[in-house]
């Protein structure tokens, strides 16, 4: 199909060393030109075997972000739709897994006509039409392209000869690239060192890619000195290198760039028909400078299971910070292991607010039974999100005649699963692919603090879980007191609850942390918020 809008592109690579911030360098160098007023997209490619992100360990890859369409992507797909405040499709998160699985299936179906299949041209060929199906769908003026890991990883090798092809195919004026690099500083020898910039530039090269901008990542800024040194040996010009030392909130760095002229050199390198004009920035920076207030404090605790890794919980942060920068507080996130026999009373008698999240299998579920006790029986704010609404029904089960009470996904022989698997999940052998995932619709019910939070009846929430409220106990449940304030438009699943003669206790099915913004936070968090800077008063 041949495209008339000419979208141009922007391909973002990284050097020196992983999670030096490529992700937040797109997604700011795509806030700034969507103040411009462009259309931007954005695309992730992360070179591992995995088909999507959907199977991996937190641990391993942090969170797993949802989009509306249901695919498990990346965490950076968050930050994209974040700071562009957009909803991006599936599509953009590429994986080796996908293109491989792709190229194999045409094999299979006879499409290339009997040719020894390779890596070049059949492998790349399918990268640079994965990366073309975003701007074929919809007239974008720039898709961001970040390819995760770094320069000179075997895995990377094939997106990086495509990449290098897409520039060749769509023309020099329509795609750049950006080589973000970790500038380190050595105490030893009390100075910043250019050199593993310098070699990760120079294997860049190697590939056949010349960067056209040079983002500097660093603990503390550098001086003009050390920006021409790299601009010399790495064969860009010193407007090019720009340097972002590290920010309070990550929201300041696309600030940061513009004040780097960032705008001003994409504008003029791919030949974008638009004026560069900073101002167009102030809404966000005042987002910013609200991300920043320092009192009053209000301590929030979030009762995980992989709470070692604050990334698991990437999108629960922000949105935390988006809903607290929007009520004036500071919120102050303590993370709390569920994995224990018992909750540190000092620690929790400490906190105004009680956040727990999703999660999978049995470790670390009575810690949340156990946080879910103890705001029952203290009155604090409590907020429980997928497994976390799992444990607000469990516990309130077992405080109201169902002693035994559980899921069904821990313990399938038990006599009262107020927790159980979805019909249709039962058959289902594969892990991966396999839950209900993305946007569905809710009908909320009238009077209840949710529909107070929301103020309109249907909204339509992004889902990822297995199992549902049992409806077998529905109706005693309620009887007993516990609210349902939100269902499926048919009446069958139940979709938010909350806890009777409580000051603020919601758990919904749903992932409310994929759709918060920093300038629009999500009507369940600022509710949530509100209620904790209540309690924190008293």
């Amino acid at each position: 199909m041949e495209r008339i809008f000419l979208t141009k592109y922007i391909i973002i690579t990284g050097g020196v060393v992983s999670s030096i911030g490529k992700g937040i360098t797109s997604a700011s160098m795509g806030r700034i030109l969507r103040s411009y007023g462009l259309k931007v997209a954005a695309i992730k490619i992360d070179p591992y075997l995995n088909w999507d992100s959907g199977t991996l360990n937190p641990y391993q890859h942090g969170e797993v972000f949802v989009t509306n369409d249901g695919m498990e992507t990346d965490l950076d797909l968050g930050h994209y739709e974040r700071f562009l405040d957009v909803e991006l499709p599936g599509l953009s998160n590429i994986t080796t897994g996908k293109v491989y699985k792709s190229v194999i299936s045409k094999e299979r179906e006879g499409k290339f006509l009997g040719a020894c299949v390779q890596v070049i041209p059949h492998i790349t060929n399918e990268i640079k039409e994965m990366i073309r199906l975003i701007s074929d769908n919809e007239d974008y003026d720039v898709v961001l392209i970040e390819l995760g890991g770094t320069v000179g990883d075997i895995e990377s090798q094939p997106f990086l000869e495509a990449l290098r092809q897409l520039r060749n195919e769509e023309g020099h004026d329509n795609v750049m690239f950006v080589h973000v690099t970790f500038i380190p500083y050595l105490n030893a020898a009390g100075e910043f060192k250019t050199k593993p910039t310098q070699h990760s530039t120079k294997e860049l090269r190697s590939m056949g890619i010349n960067p056209d901008v040079i983002v500097c990542r660093s603990q503390e800024p550098i001086d003009d000195a050390l920006e021409g040194k790299i601009a010399h040996f790495c064969d860009v010009d010193q407007k090019a290198v720009v340097n972002t030392p590290d920010a309070g909130t990550i929201y300041e760095v696309p600030l940061v760039l513009e004040e780097n002229n960032i705008g001003e050199l994409i504008v003029n390198r791919i030949g974008l028909d638009i004026k560069p004009d900073s101002s167009k920035l102030d809404d966000w920076r005042k987002i910013v400078e609200s991300l920043k207030i320092e009192s009053p404090v209000v301590n929030i605790g979030i009762v995980g299971k992989y709470v070692e890794l604050e990334d698991a919980y990437i999108s629960i942060r922000e949105s935390l910070q988006h809903a607290a920068a929007n009520v004036g507080v500071k919120a102050n996130i303590i993370y709390i292991s569920s994995d224990v026999d018992n909750l540190d009373e000092e620690v929790m008698g400490n906190l105004h607010g009680i956040l727990i999240p999703g999660g999978f299998g049995e470790r670390g579920f009575e810690g949340k039974l156990d946080a879910v006790d103890y705001a029952i029986e203290h009155n604090v704010p409590l907020f429980g999100i997928c497994l976390g609404m799992h444990s607000i029904v469990t516990q309130f089960a077992r405080r109201n005649g169902y002693p035994e009470a559980n899921s069904s996904e821990f313990d399938s022989e038990n006599p009262h699963p107020v927790i159980d698997m979805m019909e249709e999940q039962k058959k289902v052998k594969n892990m991966g692919g396999t839950m209900r995932l993305g946007s569905y619709d809710c009908k909320l019910v009238k009077g209840t603090k949710t529909y107070e939070a929301y103020n309109v009846e249907d909204i339509a929430e992004r889902h990822r879980h297995r199992f549902e409220f049992n409806n077998d106990y529905r109706k005693d449940l309620e009887d007993k007191g516990l609210v349902i304030s939100g269902v499926s438009p048919d009446d069958f699943l139940v979709e938010i609850v909350e806890l009777p003669n409580h000051p603020w206790a919601v758990g919904c099915q749903f992932h409310p942390e994929f759709k918060s913004r920093p300038n629009r936070p999500h009507p369940l968090f600022k509710s949530f918020l509100e209620a904790i800077y209540e309690y924190s008063k008293n």
